[in-house]
C-alpha cells in the first residue's frame, strides 16, 4: 500500500490518523491510502489492520504467558484486543510493548476479584526487563571481602541494569511459580518480595523478606551499605545483611562499589 500525499483539497494521510485506523476495526480507512493500482485500499487495508492486531494479541501472549494462563487464551485474546486499541505500540521493538498492561488490568472492573493479577503482570514485565537489560560487569567478590567494616558499611554499590525489585501484598512468587514449574506448591496467602537478578542469560527471581527488600531498595536509592541496614533493621531488629549481600553477589547484581570515607 501506498499513502499519497493528495493535492486540490483533499485529505493528507498523516500517521496519528493512519495509526487510528489500524487500531480500530470499526475506523473507516484513511482517505488517500490506495495500492499499487491506484485504487482506495479498503479490503487490502482491513486484511493488514486485522494482521497487526493479531500480531500484537501474539505478543501480548508471549510478554504475559502467565496471565493468559490465568486467565485463559480466549479471555487474553479479548483484553488483548482493548488493550491495543487503548495503548497502541509506541515502539517498534516489541520487547518493550506491554509496560501499561499491569494498570490497565488493575482498571479491568470484571476482574476486581483478581486483585493479585496487576502484580503478576508486573513480574512478568521485570523478567523481561531484566532479561533485554545491558550486560555489566560484577565485581570481585574478594574486593568486599577485603574491606574492613567500618570502609564495607560506608560504602555504597552500583546495581547492575537486569537487578529489579517488587514488592507486592500478595504471594506473587508463589503464583508466577506454579504457573510456571511443575509440581510447584500452592501459593499460600501473604505478600512476598522479589529480588530479579541476572548472572548469566536468563534471570532468577527470588523471594525477599520485608526486610531484605528494604535493604535492597535503599542501595537502589543511593544509600550506602550501613545506612541500608540501618533501615532494615527498622523492620527486624536481628536482620542479617549475609543472605541478601550473597544473593546479589551470585546473581551478579553489584557491579561497583563506592567509597564513602
Amino acid at each position: 500500500m501506498t499513502i499519497l500525499d493528495l493535492k486540490d483539497g483533499a485529505a493528507l494521510v498523516d500517521q496519528a490518523s493512519f495509526t487510528r485506523a489500524v487500531m480500530e476495526a470499526s475506523a473507516p480507512v484513511p482517505l488517500g491510502l490506495v495500492d499499487q493500482d491506484n485504487t482506495p485500499a479498503g479490503r487490502r487495508f482491513s486484511v493488514y489492520r486485522n494482521n497487526v492486531a493479531v500480531s500484537l494479541t501474539e505478543a501480548m501472549h508471549s510478554a504475559f504467558p502467565v496471565i493468559t494462563k490465568l486467565l485463559g487464551r480466549e479471555n487474553m485474546d479479548g483484553l488483548a484486543g482493548i488493550f491495543l486499541r487503548a495503548h497502541p505500540p509506541s515502539s517498534p521493538l516489541m520487547m518493550f510493548y506491554g509496560a501499561e498492561f499491569p494498570t490497565f488490568l488493575e482498571g479491568m472492573a470484571q476482574l476486581n476479584h483478581l486483585g493479585y493479577l496487576g502484580d503478576i503482570a508486573r513480574l512478568e514485565l521485570a523478567l523481561r526487563q531484566a532479561y533485554h537489560a545491558a550486560d555489566a560487569e560484577p565485581i570481585d567478590p574478594q574486593l568486599l571481602a577485603s574491606q574492613s567494616e567500618h570502609d564495607l558499611l560506608a560504602a555504597a554499590v552500583t546495581l547492575a541494569p537486569a537487578v529489579q525489585l517488587l514488592c507486592s501484598p500478595w504471594p506473587i512468587h508463589a503464583i508466577w511459580l506454579m504457573n510456571t514449574e511443575a509440581g510447584a506448591p500452592p501459593p499460600q496467602t501473604g505478600a512476598q518480595n522479589v529480588l530479579i537478578t541476572r548472572a548469566e542469560f536468563d534471570p532468577v527471581p527470588q523471594v525477599l523478606s520485608a526486610a531484605e527488600a528494604r535493604w535492597v531498595s535503599a542501595l537502589q536509592e543511593g544509600a550506602s551499605i550501613g545506612e541500608a541496614l540501618e533501615q532494615a533493621m527498622q523492620l527486624d531488629t536481628d536482620f542479617d545483611l549475609g543472605p541478601p549481600l550473597t544473593l546479589l553477589l551470585q546473581g551478579g547484581a553489584i557491579t561497583g562499589l563506592e567509597s564513602r570515607r
